[in-house]
Order: structure tokens, then C-alpha cells, then sequence
């Protein structure tokens, strides 16, 4: 094998273990099978020293999964070549039914070689750290809920109902304080399931203040202060959005922010047939969760609330205005496919595909600072 010449590495990542094959630069070229080694660093860097007195450039590659870009980032440090890829968009024959360690790393070698792999975006550690904070934050709500329906639960088996207008607020709480169960037991349990709701609450609030503080020094602040201009576009939908999108301005056109949302119709076409089906729902769940839960806001009618008039304040008047045209053209347009009988689940989801638009739009007269 020529010095000169390019091996492409493939890597079945594990826990505990990483099965590595080696594709040359010719593109008929044999795939051989390296062998299996330790997931640690010493191993890799001595993976690293004996592929380079095979060839000079050595380009790795690897699926997206559990344990994350910790690899990614020690090989980019070592100044080599490293792609991470996701595993449902790398191409599977058919009729291939045989999966293996060994199998998944040669196929990554050679598709790679091939071009028919695409690197998924890898965020910097900062921008992991934001999001694995709103992540936390995120899970946290969702056990908050559980707790709460539990409780909920509870009380119905018991035919015990509060005749209030609105559940969790003040008056509730201070009612939870006065039930009584009809037996000792049934009292500690009760009470139980009131400390899980109280705790729960809590670390939801610990984490979002813990949320607010350390993005106020993140290189994307400007970008998410810049979004809340925008109706829907609260504090938590807006980071978490920059968080699990990183930079909006990689993508060329908002119709590739779209795709990579999932927020455009399927599509299934042959000859003179086309049949458009639900949105595709690929990319990132997180994120078009927190898009579709804010186009739920245009369905009342343009204004600028006090609310929305305090998160403009010191922005810039073109921001401004993207924000209102926003506002007109989706509030209108909801009204509009409501109107001609279009069910109001998939409406919002039109809307929240227009929105990400405008998010571009908006992320590209934020200026930042070039630390990067």
C-alpha cells in the first residue's frame, strides 16, 4: 500500500468495545476486517499509530449512539478526519438479515469511501452542556406530570374530587392540605404521593433557574433572546430549539431546517401517482415538540402582548418587524385552514413548518461574536 494513500475506518462503537474495519482509497478495493479493540483512549491512540504507517490520511467514521461524541472530539483533537453518521439513514440492502459487529464496521468503511454516508451536526461541548441542561429540565416535567397524575389517580379511586376551575394552582394546593383518607394507611399514602408531586416541582424549578443562569454566558444567547421575539417563543421553547439545532444559519434554505425537523409531508410518487402522507417526523424530536407546542399560540389573532413587548425590548427593529410579519401571516393563515376544514392538529403543524422560516430568517440578523 502506497504511503500517499487513504484509509477509511470504519467503527462499530460499544461500551466496552469498538470493532474497526479499513477501506483503501480505491474505490473496488478490498474491505478488510482490523480487528475488535478496548473502548479507551489508549487503545485508540494506539490504533491510530499503527494505521498511520499505512497511509498518511486516516478517516474515521462511526454511528451516533449512547456514548456519544467523546470519540468524535479525541480524534478531531488529533487533527484526523471523523464523521459521526445516523444509524437510520445509512443505506441497508433489503434482504440483508445478518447483523454483526464486524458486518456494521466494514459497511461503514465502504459506504463511507463510497460518499453515501451523512455526517449528522456534532455540537461543541458548550453547546452539549446547554443542551443536556434543557434535556434534564425537560425530563424533569415530564416526571412532574407523572407524579401529579398519580395523585389525580389516587383521589378518583377514592371518589375524592376537587370542584375547582383549575388544577395545581393556589386554591388547589392549599385543598390537597385538607383531604383526609379514610384509613391510616391510605393517609401515608396519600401524603407520599403529595412530597413526589412537591419534590418533582422543585427540581423542575431548580433546573430552569439553573437553565436561565448559565445561558446568559453562551456563545447562542443572542440567537435565543433574539427568537423570543416571536409569539409562542417563551424562554424554554427558545433554548431549546438553539440547543438541539446548534448554529440555524448551517443550513442554506429554510426548507433544509424544515426536512431536518421532520416537519414536511412524506411523499410517495410513481408515474402519473402522487400521494403526499404525515410529516416525516426525522431529525430532532425535541425540538419540533417545542415548535409544534408554540404554533399553538397563532391561533388567536395578531397583537403584541405586554409579554411579547417586554422579550423585544432592545432588539433590533428588523428582528422586530420578523416578528410581527410572522405573526400576521400565521395567525391569518391558521384562521384560514380552519376555515376550509382541515383538522386543527395537522394545521398547527403547517404553522409550525412556516415558523421555522422565520426562525432562519431571524438567526440571520443576529450578529455574534467571533469566538469560535
Amino acid at each position: 500500500m502506497s504511503k500517499s494513500s487513504i484509509l477509511f475506518v470504519g467503527m462499530d462503537v460499544h461500551k466496552e468495545t469498538i470493532d474497526v474495519a479499513i477501506a483503501t482509497n480505491r474505490l473496488n478495493g478490498k474491505v478488510r476486517h482490523y480487528g475488535q479493540i478496548r473502548n479507551r483512549i489508549d487503545a485508540i491512540d494506539k490504533l491510530i499509530a499503527k494505521l498511520k504507517r499505512e497511509a498518511t490520511t486516516l478517516k474515521f467514521v462511526y454511528e451516533a449512539g449512547p456514548c456519544g461524541f467523546g470519540l468524535y472530539r479525541h480524534l478531531t483533537r488529533k487533527k484526523h478526519q471523523c464523521a459521526v453518521v445516523a444509524p437510520s439513514l445509512i443505506p441497508k440492502k433489503p434482504g440483508d438479515r445478518i447483523k454483526t459487529d464486524r458486518r456494521d464496521a466494514m459497511r461503514l468503511s465502504q459506504l463511507y469511501r463510497a460518499g453515501d454516508l451523512t455526517p449528522v451536526y456534532v455540537p461543541d461541548v458548550d453547546d452539549e452542556a446547554i443542551r443536556d441542561l434543557s434535556r434534564a429540565r425537560e425530563d424533569a416535567m415530564l416526571d412532574q406530570k407523572a407524579a401529579r397524575q398519580r395523585l389525580k389517580s389516587f383521589l378518583l379511586r377514592h371518589s375524592i374530587r376537587y370542584e375547582g376551575q383549575a388544577n395545581w394552582n393556589e386554591a388547589h394546593l392549599r385543598w390537597l392540605t385538607e383531604v383526609i383518607m379514610p384509613t391510616p394507611a391510605q393517609q401515608i399514602v396519600f401524603q407520599a404521593y403529595v412530597n413526589t408531586v412537591t419534590e418533582r416541582h422543585q427540581r423542575m424549578n431548580q433546573l430552569e433557574q439553573m437553565l436561565k443562569t448559565q445561558v446568559k454566558d453562551w456563545y447562542f444567547s443572542p440567537v435565543v433572546k433574539a427568537i423570543q421575539a416571536m409569539r409562542g417563543m417563551r424562554f424554554i421553547n427558545a433554548v431549546t430549539v438553539v440547543a438541539e439545532l446548534g448554529d440555524l444559519t448551517r443550513f442554506d434554505t429554510p426548507r433544509q431546517l424544515m426536512c431536518f425537523l421532520g416537519l414536511v409531508p412524506s411523499q410517495y410518487s410513481s408515474g402519473e401517482r402522487t400521494k403526499l402522507g404525515p410529516i416525516t417526523k426525522s431529525g430532532n424530536r425535541h425540538a419540533r415538540r417545542n415548535l409544534i407546542e408554540a404554533a399553538w399560540a397563532y391561533r388567536y389573532r395578531a397583537k403584541v402582548s405586554r409579554e411579547i413587548q417586554i422579550r423585544q425590548e432592545n432588539l433590533p427593529l428588523k428582528i422586530r418587524e420578523i416578528a410581527w410579519k410572522a405573526q400576521v401571516r400565521l395567525c391569518a393563515r391558521y384562521r384560514k385552514l380552519v376555515a376550509r376544514g382541515k383538522n386543527k392538529n395537522v394545521v398547527v403543524v403547517a404553522i409550525a413548518r412556516e415558523l421555522v422560516a422565520f426562525m432562519w430568517d431571524i438567526a440571520h440578523h443576529v450578529n455574534l461574536k467571533p469566538v469560535r
